[in-house]
């Protein structure tokens, strides 16, 4: 199913990725796309574990539904990835880092119930929101590969969805002002981590020379 982009779609993001970061990262797409594949994988692990962690007693009312589509999404993503991967001669690799999204979980307040659990669906949300404005820079960067091209452009809008719909099931959970005062420091902590990452070919490094 296609997915279309709400004409007035804005993302929150406070440090905006320079075009720069997708050239580099696309000169050596095989580990970008290992990476990819990593990170797909890890999505959908993510919503599996936040389906286990709904609100008692109250969930909201779409709350497996939510999970449960995103999961899908994901290992529907990592099975493209992937095939495209070791159709170019790369593979999955074993073992993966991902330094911005091990600090960003750093952040979440654990123990402390609704709080901690509103906490990993923002994180859910920034992961998601920052892979939707990365994706649109790679399918606008890519000039002579129709494939990747095609994966990018289809991939940025799905992104887009999930990041909305974690942010609302956590505006379900909490009053929206304890949400949004929230929301607004998280997007303070993203922006100066993301600015700070190494540089390389992964869809959540820095840039060369910041």
């Amino acid at each position: 199913m296609q997915i279309v982009m709400p004409e007035d779609a804005v993302l929150p993001l406070r440090y905006v990725t320079p075009p720069a970061w997708a050239t580099a990262a696309l000169a050596r797409p095989l580990e970008l796309l290992n990476d990819h594949a990593h990170l797909e994988k890890k999505a959908a692990t993510n919503a599996l574990e936040l389906l286990n962690r709904w609100p008692d007693p109250n969930p909201p009312e779409n709350w497996v539904t939510a999970m449960t589509a995103v999961a899908r999404d994901e290992v529907e993503h990592l099975a493209t990835v992937s095939r495209l991967l070791a159709r170019r001669g790369g593979r999955l690799t074993r073992q993966h880092a991902n330094p911005y999204a091990s600090e960003l979980h750093k952040l979440v307040r654990k123990g402390r119930g609704k709080e901690e659990l509103i906490d990993r669906l923002m994180i859910s949300a920034l992961i998601e929101a920052r892979s939707c404005e990365r994706f649109k820079l790679l399918g606008e960067a890519v000039k002579d590969d129709a494939e990747l091209r095609k994966l990018y452009q289809g991939l940025w809008a799905s992104e887009y969805g999930q990041y909305r719909s974690f942010l609302q099931l956590a505006e379900q959970i909490l009053p929206g002002d304890v949400v949004g005062e929230r929301w607004d420091e998280m997007l303070d902590a993203e922006a100066k981590l993301i600015a700070r990452q190494a540089p390389g070919p992964r869809m959540h490094g820095g840039v060369s020379g910041a």
